[in-house]
């Protein structure tokens, strides 16, 4: 089930957030995701949030600041059986436009927002890590 965030929802979204992270980015100095913790969790509230919940536990969430996808992030045990492909799905239908950024050293990411009609609209190096990011793009397809 997908919901949208509530407050009390906080503490288990940015153990997620920290977990995926450190994981997922392993070529980031840790410090560097625990130094962004506290921002992060003040701006998540202010956010689009929505959560996925598997058994009154919270396994997933994106979170979407105007068109911005600020990021998908699931628990490492519900990767890969469709959890965020749902998320995805369910902001599909809220926007007709988005837009993204993920680390070109995270191929499992850029092909997973391929795979959902994604484009690659632009590469920068983010000025915080030095690493080379790219910039996607999605649109709604205009039914004829």
């Amino acid at each position: 089930m997908i919901r949208k965030f509530i407050k009390n929802d906080i503490d288990q979204v940015m153990s997620i957030w920290l977990q995926t992270n450190l994981k997922t980015h392993s070529y980031i100095e840790e410090k560097y995701w625990n130094q962004n913790y506290d921002i992060v969790k003040k701006l998540i509230p202010k956010a689009k949030v929505f959560v996925f919940i598997d058994k009154s536990e919270i396994v997933g969430f994106i979170g979407v600041a105007k068109n911005y996808v600020a990021g998908i992030f699931v628990k490492k045990q519900f990767q890969s059986i469709g959890v965020g492909s749902q998320l995805l799905d369910y902001v599909f239908k809220k926007y007709n436009n988005l837009k993204l950024k993920v680390y070109n050293k995270n191929q499992k990411a850029i092909n997973f927002y391929l795979r959902h009609g994604f484009e690659i609209i632009e590469e920068y190096v983010d000025e915080e890590t030095l690493e080379k990011e790219i910039e996607m793009q999605w649109k709604k397809k205009k039914s004829k």
